[in-house]
């Protein structure tokens, strides 16, 4: 019981008063990569991430060893990790977070497993015209938020002292990785809520190279912003799916239409080419 409550003071201090959390190193045996370590944030607001090598699996299931992948939204890494190692040291992975608060675990977690993955990690949020913008997390501690904007007016009432950097993805890998775009399988996107403006700030990507996207319907978006996102995605001829979980046994849902996206409060979902198998 005293452990309880000093985990709920702890996690009420965080969502108020803003301080520095140290991180800790886990190491994970699996079945198949073996040794896999990854540093926690031991933020009182951020559950202890557990690598699975069923989640890994899942991600295999869309990306092939050796393409690229991109993480928009990277948080301390803990898709990061398991799409990297699917990509496999061969592959490269790119992971895009601008709060400074994360991205120290993020770099961290990048050092980890250099045998296994290759991750360049990236202090930019992904925009439809470059520039500098607000940054605010509606929790001291920033475990998470967003970029605040025309678009996306309030993340929350904690914003950082200097401004983040946004930067077009499109022209960011064309300047940086142009021999390894024909390799982009894959790109997930979890920004809070502010998912279908990056979507379609790189549909230019996805309409030429047709990655695998996955995408988080927000608990806050309405039914009218639900509608739009699905069809978003769905006039790039794709299909969507609904999944339980980032495991390789998650329960999927194909997703028929607009209405669908009010089923669950918030989930993710995946979605492919039309005719695409996986």
């Amino acid at each position: 019981m005293f452990e309880y409550f000093k985990k709920s003071i702890a996690r009420k201090k965080a969502r108020r008063q803003f301080q520095e959390y140290p991180h800790v190193i886990d190491t994970f045996l699996l079945e198949e990569e073996g040794s896999v370590s990854f540093a926690n944030w031991k933020n009182p607001l951020v559950n202890a991430k557990v690598i699975t090598q069923g989640e890994i699996n899942f991600f295999k299931k869309f990306i092939p060893k050796g393409s690229l992948c991109i993480d928009i939204g990277t948080n301390i890494g803990d898709t990061t990790v398991p799409m990297a190692l699917a990509a496999g040291k061969e592959g490269t992975t790119l992971g895009f977070d601008p709060n400074p608060h994360v991205f120290k675990i993020l770099e961290i977690n990048v050092s980890l497993n250099k045998d296994k993955t290759n991750i360049i990690p990236l202090p930019y949020a992904i925009t439809k015209d470059e520039g500098e913008f607000y940054y605010s997390s509606s929790e001291a501690s920033f475990g998470n938020g967003g970029i605040s904007n025309e678009i996306v007016e309030d993340q929350g009432a904690f914003q950082l002292s200097t401004k983040i950097k946004g930067i077009t993805l499109e022209k960011y890998l064309k300047a940086n990785h142009p021999t390894l775009l024909s390799k982009l399988s894959f790109i997930k996107v979890d920004v809070e809520g502010a998912d279908k403006e990056v979507i379609k700030s790189i549909a230019d990507l996805i309409k030429e190279f047709k990655p695998v996207l996955v995408a988080e319907c927000f608990p806050k978006s309405t039914p009218k912003e639900r509608a739009e996102l699905y069809q978003i995605v769905s006039d790039f001829n794709y299909e969507l799916y609904y999944f339980s979980d980032f495991h390789e046994n998650a329960e999927i849902i194909k997703i028929e239409d607009a209405r669908d996206m009010n089923k669950w409060k918030t989930f993710n979902f995946y979605s492919l080419p039309v005719g695409k198998q996986v």
